[in-house]
């Protein structure tokens, strides 16, 4: 039925190292202030970080901060070229500040260079053996390595470390689900979602694990969690569209198919999964249309090809 895999945005996105110096509240802070604040947007960081560094009046390891935080929400912004020139900076002033490297390494591992990720994580650690996002942020460089055993390390240190990092905990699960090791990697699902219960993709993945256990009762109930806490985002119901599938209610997955397209039509495996539904409940034409549409966003989808022709169907 093709579905997707879920695979998460693996590192972390904690702002390592605030200095939260100012006592009164955010909204009564200076605008300056934002650069070190937990709860500032990323436009609202980089303006903050900006009026810093264009003050001209710190030095070394604050302005150094100033930059390493404005290059982090830059890469939040996906504007990795100019987050790489800020943490560049910010490492030419102190080249002993460990989340400048760890920053610096999350945006080598955007752009796909992982050894040079993994040299920045390396050196972050070096720098500060204590640093659980670094370990963490390492482990996925070396998943995405395919190197599961050295990442699953990686992210048993990140938890010993900091044993609320939630993400830590599901990048993990993720590890131990691709090395089909499936009652631990639900274990490592649970504690995340303990720890961020409105942590959409841990419920996704958890679900996904037990589709995997043929547990569809308990896949079932994880994507109905997604859709009561976002029940605007897509992910739910097409998830729960293929349990319902895989459980013979056709015309229930059918249901949760339409919703998924109304969502986010472009998705071609709802299209065809919707297909395989309508087909199986006699809905010849209706399936021909959706595996023609399928087509027409993913032309190299080859079940949906298979299945048009087995409708006698030229593609």
């Amino acid at each position: 039925m093709g579905p997707r895999a879920q695979r998460p945005t693996m590192l972390s996105r904690i702002f390592a190292l605030f200095a939260i110096l100012a006592t009164t509240a955010f909204a009564q802070a200076a605008p300056e202030d934002a650069c070190k604040s937990p709860n500032a947007s990323h436009d609202e960081r980089i303006a903050g970080c900006t009026a810093i560094i264009n003050a001209k009046r710190e030095t070394g390891r604050e302005l150094a901060l100033a930059y390493c935080n404005r290059g982090f929400a830059l890469t939040e912004k996906h504007e990795r070229d100019r987050a790489l020139a800020d943490l560049e900076e910010a490492i030419k002033i102190d080249p002993t500040y460990a989340c400048s490297f760890s920053n610096r390494g999350r945006v080598w591992q955007f752009k796909g260079e992982l050894n040079r990720a993994i040299d920045d994580y390396d050196t972050a650690i070096k720098l500060d053996p204590k640093f659980s996002i670094a370990y963490n942020n390492r482990g996925d460089a070396y998943m995405r390595l395919n190197a599961f055993d050295r990442a699953i390390t990686d992210f048993n240190e990140a938890i010993k470390l900091d044993p609320q990092n939630a993400t830590a905990y599901g990048n993990r699960g993720y590890a131990f689900q691709a090395k089909r090791d499936y009652l631990r990697a639900i274990d490592d699902y649970s504690m995340q979602i303990k720890l961020t219960p409105q942590d959409l993709l841990a419920f996704i993945n958890r679900g996904n694990v037990w589709r995997s256990m043929q547990n569809y009762d308990r896949a079932m109930d994880d994507f109905a969690e997604v859709i009561r806490l976002a029940p605007k985002d897509a992910r739910g119901w097409r998830n729960r569209g293929l349990i319902k599938l895989m459980k013979d209610d056709f015309k229930g997955g059918i249901a949760d198919y339409n919703k998924a397209i109304e969502l986010d039509p472009k998705d071609a495996f709802s299209w065809n999964n919707r297909g395989i539904a309508k087909r199986e409940i006699g809905d010849r034409a209706g399936a021909i249309a959706d595996f023609k549409k399928t087509l027409e966003i993913n032309p190299s989808l080859q079940t949906a090809r298979e299945s048009l022709r087995e409708l006698g169907v030229k593609p």
